[in-house]
């Protein structure tokens, strides 16, 4: 991985740590950051060594606070449609990233941090995080994916709610909602439930995993026909090495060695 100044990444057995430091701007993400995310996530696709993502913020108060707004307080109508689609298209690697990713969201996770948590696969919250979009505060609305994302997990009306008045929610709330997969105590017990998740999704079939992500994105997506990929992604499948040694393995009652292949 390429070094970087905002986002420290490290990859410990087959997952990619990567932690937005920021600390003392809780972790806001600046332009310079969102390209180090960037960066990262261009090579996670294509390097076979890395099995599974962890996104994180440094410290305990924050996952990410939101976008930096010294640097929002400059948009023009022009650059500002710029900036919110940078966003979404890196969000949308994210989204779309055929290896598993987790947010383990600290502290808090309001505006791009939000949007950063819910563009993962999947959301993992320590006791004292804190979901939220109070963009309307500052007279703008969630521009990185924000609007859509949210939709999606938690329904049409509390969406609604939670962008108009800006309020915020607890770890607990959000699992209720739908919006995280699961609340632990401490940033470290967090963390450890991560790993063990990624830790079975490393043992099955990594072509089947990518998979996976494309038919659930496909739901989501109006000008696709996500049943049609199913079946096409069923068929890509079978046609695979990794199937062959799925079926055989469990025939000869053995653990498969999958290879991606």
């Amino acid at each position: 991985m390429a070094e970087s100044t905002n986002v420290h990444s490290e990859n410990k057995g087959g997952i990619l740590f990567i932690t937005i430091q920021r600390e003392s701007k809780l972790n806001a993400l600046n332009f310079a950051t969102l390209d180090e995310i960037k960066t990262i996530f261009d090579e996670v696709n294509d390097n076979r060594e890395i099995k599974g993502v962890i996104i994180t913020g440094a410290g305990e108060k924050a996952f990410v606070a939101g976008a930096d707004i010294s640097e929002i307080a400059e948009l023009s109508e022009v650059n500002a449609r710029k900036f919110a689609e940078n966003g979404q298209e890196i969000f949308q690697m994210i989204e779309s990233c055929h290896k598993p990713v987790i947010a383990v969201v600290n502290g808090f996770a309001l505006g791009g941090g939000c949007e950063l948590a819910m563009a993962c696969h999947m959301r993992i919250a320590t006791a004292n995080a804190k979901f939220g979009q109070p963009e309307v505060n500052l007279g703008i609305i969630p521009g990185y994916g924000g609007t859509q994302r949210l939709t999606i997990l938690i329904g049409r009306g509390k969406a609604n709610e939670l962008m108009m008045t800006g309020d915020m929610i607890s770890a607990e709330e959000a699992k209720t909602l739908g919006l995280v997969n699961h609340v632990a105590s401490n940033k470290e017990d967090a963390l450890q439930k991560a790993e063990d998740i990624l830790g079975k999704i490393m043992d099955k079939a990594p072509l089947a995993i990518g998979m996976i992500v494309d038919c659930v994105n496909s739901v989501y997506t109006n000008d696709e026909n996500g049943y049609l990929i199913e079946a096409n992604s069923f068929a890509r499948c079978v046609k695979s090495d990794d199937f062959a040694e799925g079926t055989s393995a469990f025939l000869e009652k053995r653990k498969p060695d999958f290879k991606g292949e």
